[in-house]
């Protein structure tokens, strides 16, 4: 990029040598940035040779295609308009997707939340390697950032597909066992490890765990293709626009960032609908609803959809200019706010100057320690992990929670975490936006406004102490009979003593007196009868002391999940939309304020090392911390002759996940206050007289 072009920005304007002198004491006017007055100083020795060179620079188009009729997409607008579509498409695949599909994951390919942790994790890793060298090479000047965030895409697109690999890997999903899972009297000795293993590798195949790692492979490269998106995406959109728009144009950028987990909610829990193997597998065949405990719907489809999408999406991407017309006319006119040492101005001086073009690795440490040395800036990124540690671990297992909680599908519950983040996640990160600029707030008032926000949320985190009891499971929370609730639980009794159970056959039922049974095996039913997509059991010898005498034309079980009579979901979902908006609320202002409190040239680079520490102490451990808590709340867990592998929690303690979810989310918020106040209380404007004497200089 010319010296000449850093100055004119107009790309309908072929200003003279002369002209370019006149103008440019008006343009440092507001100027409050030694580099920036530097560039104009700089701007008088050039020629209108290399203003042409940089009108052809700042054209849309693709390598030597640049048609005229292409240029009326060259504007911010347009730009926003595409990255919002990157941004969507990040949230829509990582947190709505992902996260929607997690615990039918678990159940399809027998994993634990430790290990699905493990995935989730895996993004953030990623971005947390290529954070520096992507801000730090693509926050170069002359280096193009809209190429930098389409290759993201491409690797986003190419993660999309793997993730999905596995379904195409792995054999048809067996939902039950060939033979009815009914008591047979006969049998009276259970199965055991060493007889089942022939049977497993036979109708039940092998040990799917190895899966894992195609899902962790699959995310590193979705926070390697996403890492561009909101640190060069951001800085790129913030150069082209004004001071008084960037925050609204941040504000939708994040707001479609938001809304695309919310998409990716309502959309992937309606593909869960679709049975996995639909294309060679009937349901109705296998007498299975959406409804029941053992259904694993269609995860696959909305990540081969989101590898398409991110292709196209790519395309346009690639076609903008390292920065749009006008866009070094916008950053002469805007006035630094970085935070100042009163006795260290020159010292920052000559940190901005380091930031320059023609960056050398050698100068990389101290550009770290530079923005480290920043208190504010300091603050805000330890405010910015706790508060990444909290939604990366409730965007993970919030849906799970929600699920076994109040005792609805799947399904149902990604609809719940759809309706709850559009209005109180999107809303919430537009309006963070709008008000800074409704309000014109500098940003020591911006970081007053995250510390009041986040204040707010952290009261409405009790609405994790809104819990439902546990549902009614034989052998497991409630006994097989009335007289046998003081002994220890366990999933045999006198009932089904002589039917040779096995507990790597689950099969849940729910029975007539409302409570659910691992299988009809461990029911005591002796009859099992199909009828149209629903299994009825019959002889049933631990639901027969229960049933009601006015019921015996009814079937005494079904293979189907009990409906909870808790009714407590509203109020939950109520007190969580508040909890989401005031966090979310906090977002867009935060960013503003990490932007505004360091040089104009450290920028992208800063944001990059904010991220690092985000990754790093909040969203990387995140996961792992969630789901191994996750884990400790299990009660019953789906027992495998492969021991080492483990297998997936079937029951959860509901008092236990909401404890556990409330201290998280409150111990996190209670950090983010202190860490908002203590970037409040380090903060120093820069002073009106040294603003004044930067003009003077100029």
């Amino acid at each position: 990029m010319s010296t000449t072009q850093a100055v004119v920005g107009d790309c309908n304007s072929m200003s003279t040598v002369a002209t370019l002198e006149a103008s440019a004491p008006k343009h440092s006017m507001n100027n409050n940035n030694s580099a920036r007055s530097s560039r104009v100083g700089s701007a008088t020795g050039s020629g209108t040779a290399a203003d042409g060179a940089a009108l052809e620079e700042q054209r849309f188009g693709w390598h030597r295609f640049q048609p005229q009729w292409l240029q009326r997409f060259c504007t911010a607008k347009w730009a926003l308009f595409w990255l919002c579509w990157g941004g969507a498409l990040q949230g829509l695949i990582v947190n709505g997707f992902v996260n929607v599909n997690i615990s039918t994951i678990e159940r399809r390919f027998g994993l634990r939340s430790r290990q699905t942790g493990l995935v989730a994790s895996g993004y953030d890793l990623a971005s947390f390697v290529c954070l520096v060298p992507v801000t730090y090479y693509g926050g170069r000047r002359g280096a193009s950032k809209p190429c930098f965030i389409a290759i993201g895409l491409l690797l986003m697109g190419l993660g999309s597909l793997i993730f999905a690999l596995p379904h195409f890997l792995v054999g048809s999903y067996r939902a039950t066992i060939a033979e009815a899972n009914v008591c047979e009297r006969a049998n009276q000795t259970t199965q055991s490890c060493a007889s089942l293993e022939l049977e497993q590798e036979l109708e039940l195949g092998e040990s799917l765990t190895w899966t894992v790692w195609l899902f962790f492979g699959a995310q590193l490269l979705h926070g390697a293709g996403a890492s561009p998106l909101f640190t060069l995406g951001v800085t790129y959109l913030d150069e082209n626009v004004s001071t008084k728009m960037s925050s609204v144009y941040l504000g939708i950028y994040y707001t479609m960032a938001i809304i695309g987990p919310a998409v990716g909610y309502v959309l992937g829990g309606q593909l869960l609908l679709i049975y996995t193997d639909f294309v060679a597998v009937d349901a109705a065949d296998l007498s299975l609803t959406s409804d029941s405990k053992v259904w694993i719907g269609a995860w696959w489809i909305g990540f081969v959809f989101a590898a398409l999408v991110c292709l196209l999406i790519a395309i346009p991407i690639f076609g903008y200019p390292k920065s749009l017309p006008g866009a070094e006319q916008l950053q002469l006119a805007k006035v630094s706010e970085a935070h100042t040492k009163k006795a260290a101005a020159p010292e920052s001086e000559a940190v901005a100057g380091k930031l320059e073009p023609g960056r050398r690795l050698g100068e990389l440490p101290h550009a770290v320690l530079s923005l480290f040395r920043n208190p504010t800036f300091f603050f805000l990124n330890l405010a910015g992990a706790t508060e990444g540690l909290v939604i990366a671990g409730f965007a993970a297992f919030l849906p799970k929670q929600i699920e076994n909680q109040f005792g609805i599908s799947p399904v149902i519950s990604a609809l719940v975490m759809g309706l709850i983040t559009v209005p109180a996640g999107g809303g919430g990160t537009f309006l963070g936006g709008y008000l800074v600029k409704k309000w014109q707030l500098a940003c020591g008032g911006i970081i007053k406004m995250c510390l009041l926000a986040t204040l707010l949320a952290t009261l409405f985190t009790s609405c994790f102490l809104v819990t439902c009891p546990n549902a009614q499971f034989a052998g497991v929370t409630t006994a097989y009979e009335p007289g046998q609730a003081d002994q220890a639980l366990t999933l045999e009794a006198s009932c089904n003593a002589n039917c040779g159970c096995s507990r790597s056959n689950y099969d849940p039922i729910c029975g007539a007196d409302g409570v659910m049974y691992y299988s009809p095996c461990f029911a005591g039913c002796g009859r099992e009868q199909q009828l149209d997509t629903l299994k009825n059991y019959s002889n049933c010898s631990c639901i027969g002391r229960w049933q009601d005498p006015q019921q015996l034309l009814l079937p005494e079980a079904t293979n189907v999940v009990c409906e909870s009579e808790c009714q407590n979901l509203p109020y939950f979902v109520a007190l969580c939309f508040v909890l989401m908006l005031f966090t979310f609320l906090a977002t867009m202002p935060a960013l503003s304020a990490t932007l505004r409190c360091v040089q104009d040239e450290q920028r992208s680079f800063a944001l990059g090392l904010q991220w690092i520490k985000v990754r790093l102490l909040g969203t990387i451990p995140a996961p792992l911390i969630f789901g191994a808590l996750i884990d400790e709340s299990c009660v019953l867990w789906h027992e495998s002759c492969d021991a080492p592998a483990g297998g997936a929690c079937l029951v959860y303690d509901n008092f236990y996940i909401s404890r556990y979810m409330w201290l998280l989310a409150l111990i996190g918020k209670l950090c983010s206050v202190l860490f908002f106040l203590g970037a409040w209380w380090f903060y120093v404007p820069p002073s009106e007289s040294a603003n004044a004497k930067k003009d003077s200089e100029i």
